[in-house]
């Protein structure tokens, strides 16, 4: 189940690299001594890159919770579908670990291999490495949800599974060192976010989903 492997505050896929950096860091004080305290910054950077905090998810009916922790870089609507298409920018900086947006079991799950340019860049979304997962919520709106690898990042993580029922906020895969999600929404959801603004994955409200079926 996604939710399993994410239970710790530093996710466990983390672990090597955190092992490596104090290895460095180590390494650096005993050749170099008290100026071996700069590489201090390696470990830090990487224990903070995986950190796994606790989030407070918003209850309500339709909402749509942020999946990733980020600025939002696209809030629009498709001209030829009339479908809502929002991208979150992760910088390496932000948790990097991803959550589902509303209630709903997982139909699909797509893995498409690719470039590496910059996420926040409007063809990383075409044209990178990415991971997709089609949901359905319980009134029946499909949301598309896509993780997408950025001009750093080499590796996509996904632990959710085709017919898995997971709970808004549910923590479900990874994307490291710098990446985006982008979110295709039903027509007539109305957003709470616009461009620039910066939220939290598991807590930040992006939308509401309509009451009513639209596709």
């Amino acid at each position: 189940m996604a939710e399993n492997h994410f239970k710790t505050p530093v996710v466990r896929e983390g672990f090597p690299f955190v092992l490596l950096a104090l290895g460095v860091f180590f390494l650096s004080l005993y050749f170099l001594g008290m100026p071996g305290l700069i590489a201090g910054v390696l470990p830090a950077f990487v224990l903070n890159f995986f950190r796994n905090p606790n989030r407070q998810v918003p209850a309500g009916r339709g909402l749509i919770v942020s999946p990733a922790d980020g600025k939002i870089v696209k809030a629009q609507k498709d001209p030829l579908t009339g479908r809502w298409k929002v991208s979150i920018f992760m910088n390496v900086f932000d948790v990097h670990v991803n959550r589902i947006p509303v209630t709903s079991v997982v139909r699909k799950v797509t893995y498409i291999p690719g470039k590496f340019v910059n996420a926040d860049l409007d063809k990383a979304s075409e044209h990178n490495e990415r991971n997709t997962l089609l949901l359905q919520t319980d009134d029946g709106h499909e949301i598309s949800m896509t993780q997408v690898a950025g001009l750093i990042a080499r590796r996509i993580l996904c632990y959710a599974e085709v017919s898995d029922r997971l709970p808004a906020g549910t923590t479900f895969g990874l994307i490291r060192f710098g990446s985006r999600v982008d979110l295709d929404l039903p027509e007539k959801t109305i957003l709470s976010v616009g461009m620039g603004e910066r939220v939290k994955g598991g807590e930040s409200i992006l939308g509401t989903l309509p009451s009513e079926q639209s596709g």
